[in-house]
């Protein structure tokens, strides 16, 4: 299964507007799981809060970040573009 990060802050509407796009699909048909990482939590390491400070929100599949996706993407778009980027990354 691969994982799907979301780096995002919380109080952000973009970030918690694309972790509600994201959770409303259906990762499991994509073999994909969600892993949500608050940059501003407390032990995360200060190099990951500087690279993503004000870049959030931003997606990496397995590891590797994803291009970035529009926040007005949602529902069968958003799938379509996930799709895509797995096609990629294979």
């Amino acid at each position: 299964m691969k994982e799907l990060t979301l780096y995002s802050r919380t109080g952000c509407c973009l970030c918690e507007g694309m972790e509600s796009r994201l959770r409303a699909i259906d990762l499991a048909r994509l073999s994909i799981k969600l892993k949500v990482i608050d940059i501003d939590a407390t032990g995360i390491p200060q190099g990951l809060k500087a690279r993503y400070d004000l870049e959030v929100p931003v997606l990496a599949l397995d590891g590797s970040e994803l291009p970035r996706v529009s926040p007005r993407l949602t529902g069968e778009g958003l799938l379509n573009w996930l799709q895509r980027c797995l096609s990629t990354a294979l």
